[in-house]
This record gives C-alpha cells, structure tokens and sequence, in this order.
C-alpha cells in the first residue's frame, strides 16, 4: 500500500475523528454528557419534520393553501414547511455525538421552535381551521397540530431541564476555531435574523410590512419564530467558536437555506423582490448557505490536516 492511499480518509470519517477526540479524555467525555432524552427528542422531532413538513411544502408548491391555520397565501405554510424539512438533516446526526456542547446550537433553537409555535399557535387559536370550520382534512389537521406541539414542547422543556442536571467536566480547549474574518460576518447574519425574527413575533401587526408578501398575523409570528431561531443558532455557534461543537447546525444551515430557496422560486411571482424586504431576504438565507457550507469546508480541511 502506498503511502498516498493509507493517508487517504474519509471525509465524514476524519470530522467524527476530530470531535471524538476533543471530546474526550481520560475519564470520559469532556462537558455534560448528552441525555438520551435529547437524542430521542431530536430524532422524533425530525421524523415528524420531515413528514409534516415534506406535506406543508409538498401543498405550498402546487399553489394550495394547507396549514393549521389560515393563510392568505401558500408561500408562509409552504416556508414553514421548508424549514422543518431542511433542519431534519442536522437532528438526525445528533445521536452520534456524546457530549451536550456539540448539539447546543442546534438542539436549543428547536426548543424555542417548538415553544414559540405552541404559543402563537394558541394565542391565534380563534384563526385554526378547527376554529373557522374549514374543511374535514383541515380540522383534523389544526388539531393534529396542536397536540404534537403541545407534547413535543413540553418534552423539549422536561429534555432541557434534565440534561442541564447531568453534571459537567470541564471543557477542554476548542480544536477548531472559527476564522477570524467568518466573526463579523456570522455577528450581522445572526443579528439580522434574530432582530426580524423578534420583530415579527412581538409586533406582527407592525413588522409583517417588512415582508414581501402578503402574511396575516399568525403566518408573520410563525415566520418570527423560525427566523429567530435561526438567528439564535448563529450567534450561539459564534459564541462557541469551534467548528467540531457545532457540526448538527453546520448540516442543517444550508438544508434549510436550500429548502426555503427552493419554495421561494416556486412563488417567485408573488414575492416582491426590488423591495428592501425581499433584497435583504436573499442576502439572508444566502449567508445561512454561504455560513453552513464554508463552516463545514473548513472542518473537513481541519480534519485532514491532523496526524
């Protein structure tokens, strides 16, 4: 065998070498090891995502309108769907990490999603299908919804609280950090996202303005609650500021960027694009593709640059 080839590794491969050995030391994992309440959560939450969310973008698509509530246009259930499908990806490959650091970033931005769309699912319960009397499939729908929310966001809560309990080991030093020139750049994207996001949620009448298209009231707070997240898990992997403790948010940045892409061309018509909103929409679901696909670039040349 040639020297070339038994230096030769996989991709995937050298990035789980690279975090199993940060994580750990010579008594165990290195910080709070991760909860199986966690792992299950994440797992259940992507199956039905991508279920769910295949079905809410699926319909969006062919012009329709689906959701648990009603919606003056197919594009806002269609984006929520989109972002359940794209964040799947990254909540599957949380069960192979060990430790609590790795999955945080990712791991709290969904509790707040599934805290967040409890909320404005119940505070908007007079606009649910069931309320308005839509059409069987839709009732039956709209209570689906609000029951699977309502477990998934007090599991999401209890799965928080316990692993918080586990106790911690002191953290070794990052093996990865973050490029300095990445810092300023991931600071404006989350920021960007968080302040929209937060906007939306807390003044929906005020903020869905600044949207390119039309939203009604839960359809702006749904979106908040989505772009906040999303913000939150920006500016959390900046605060970790180590590539291998962020890798579940680093799959599912762009899954999400390329899904919401996707169901934005569907109905490119209807959004208003040379509006301030819309160019400063494609310039941030672009950072969250540009940030997810880098980051992930640069761990894998991390990985191959280590013995």
């Amino acid at each position: 065998m040639s020297k070339e080839s038994e230096t030769e590794t996989d991709g995937s491969g050298a990035v789980e070498a690279v975090a199993s050995e940060g994580r750990s030391g010579p008594e165990g994992p290195v910080g709070r090891e991760l909860t199986a309440g966690v792992t299950m959560l994440a797992t259940a939450v992507a199956l039905i995502s991508v279920l769910v969310g295949a079905l809410l973008a699926a319909v969006s698509l062919t012009g329709h309108v689906f959701g648990a509530w009603t919606s003056p246009e197919p594009l806002s259930p269609g984006l929520v769907g989109a972002a359940m499908v794209g964040v799947a990806p990254g909540l599957f490959v949380i069960g192979r990490a060990r430790v609590w650091e790795e999955v945080r970033t990712l791991v709290l931005p969904l509790a707040l999603v599934l805290v967040g769309l409890l909320a404005v699912t119940l505070l908007n319960a007079g606009r649910l299908q069931a309320a308005e009397g839509g059409s069987l499939v839709l009732v039956l729908f709209s209570l689906g919804w609000v029951a699977v929310l309502g477990l998934l966001g007090m599991a999401a809560v209890g799965c928080l609280v316990g692993q918080y309990l586990k106790p911690a080991r002191p953290r070794g030093g990052r093996i990865a950090p973050l490029p300095g020139w990445s810092k300023p750049f991931l600071a404006v994207l989350g920021s960007a996202w968080s302040g929209i996001g937060a906007g939306l949620l807390a003044l929906p009448d005020f903020w869905a303005g600044f949207v390119p298209w039309t939203v009604n009231r839960p359809d702006a707070q749904a979106l908040g609650v989505w772009a906040l997240s999303l913000g939150v898990g920006v500016l959390g992997a900046l605060a970790e500021d180590d590539l291998t403790r962020i890798r579940p948010a680093l799959l599912a940045l762009p899954c999400v960027a390329l899904a919401v892409t996707l169901e934005l061309g569907a109905h490119a018509s209807t959004v208003h694009w040379s509006s301030g909103p819309g160019l400063s929409l494609i310039t941030m679901v672009g950072g969250l593709l540009l940030a997810g696909g880098v980051g992930r670039l640069l761990l894998s040349r991390q990985a191959g640059l280590r013995p």
